[in-house]
């Protein structure tokens, strides 16, 4: 626990972070600016982007770092 206690992902689910970015970027459009991969520019939802990030990570290691790169700001 005291390893975690400075990471900035340490308690966040990765809907919850999604969710942020989408509202943060102004829509999926914005979102898919910032990180070309389809699940955010062809049809983008929750539940795609979900699915598509829990099997891919390098996705999610993109999408994670431009979390702690938003909330730096």
């Amino acid at each position: 626990m005291e390893s975690q206690k400075n990471n900035p992902l340490h308690g966040k689910r990765l809907d919850d972070i999604i969710e942020e970015l989408v509202i943060y970027y102004g829509g999926w459009e914005g979102l898919g600016n910032q990180i070309n991969i389809r699940c955010f520019n062809d049809n983008p939802s929750l539940k795609s982007s979900l699915k598509f990030l829990r099997k891919t990570d390098w996705a999610r290691k993109k999408v994670e770092e431009l979390y702690i790169k938003k909330i730096a700001k």
